[in-house]
């Protein structure tokens, strides 16, 4: 898989995209993540200007939308996989759940656009985004964040990126349900005792608790899943 990242803060990025399962996943040749500089694309060598007043006034500055284009125009050009299927990060679009991470995991190629300022030229989430994604019902200061977020989530699903590919089925969200409780070593802390079903050995019972365990939590934490 290969996901393009558009960036005016590009520096941001090689520590989240070097280490843990990114990282390893990069080594394996699981995934190839390249961030780029939108101010490359600038058309203006010496400011390198991204962003301009806003029509019809008001506070900040708003991105423009020939960097974004001429970017992902020169990324396609340069790309074999065909055409990307590009993101818009942005506190207006749908919020990114674990079904839509999946879906992006199928993808060959992604491309992120990340935004800053009061937000980004209209025309480009228009024409431009396949999709306009939020990591939630929050505002940040800008689109880098969940960005490496998305990346995360999307890297883990594919085959090859875990050390136990089962692990990705397991976990929260991955049947709409929150995920039972881990235990390890050592058995008794402080009196606080790991449930006899996970030292029986029995891989039914075992199954079975962790099934019933994961409907509670559910059930209590986020009973909007089950709903």
């Amino acid at each position: 898989m290969r996901i393009d990242v558009l960036t005016i803060f590009p520096e941001l990025f090689p520590p989240v995209l070097a280490s843990s399962i990114i990282g390893r996943a990069a080594e394996k040749g699981v995934v190839k993540v390249g961030v780029h500089d939108l101010r490359d694309w600038s058309g203006d060598p010496k400011h390198r200007k991204v962003d301009d007043r806003p029509y019809g006034g008001g506070p900040g500055m708003v991105m423009k939308p020939d960097p974004f284009f001429d970017a992902v125009d020169a990324l396609t050009k340069e790309g074999s996989q065909g055409k990307p299927w590009v993101v818009l990060l942005s506190p207006g679009g749908r919020k990114l759940t674990q079904e839509k991470v999946r879906e992006l995991s199928a993808r060959p190629w992604l491309v992120l656009l990340c935004g800053h300022y009061e937000g980004i030229d209209e025309r480009v989430r228009q024409s431009l985004a396949d999709e306009e994604l939020s990591i939630g019902d929050y505002v940040l200061t800008c689109g880098e964040l969940p960005a490496m977020v998305l990346i995360d989530s999307v890297v883990r699903l594919i085959p090859g990126s875990l050390g136990d590919d089962q692990s990705a089925r397991d976990e929260s969200f991955s049947l709409n349900l929150l995920e039972y409780p881990q235990y390890t070593r050592p058995a008794d802390y402080r009196g606080m005792r790991v449930p006899d079903v996970l030292l029986s050995g029995d891989e039914g019972k075992i199954a079975q608790w962790r099934k019933l365990q994961s409907l509670r939590k559910t059930k209590s934490q986020r009973p909007d899943l089950i709903e």
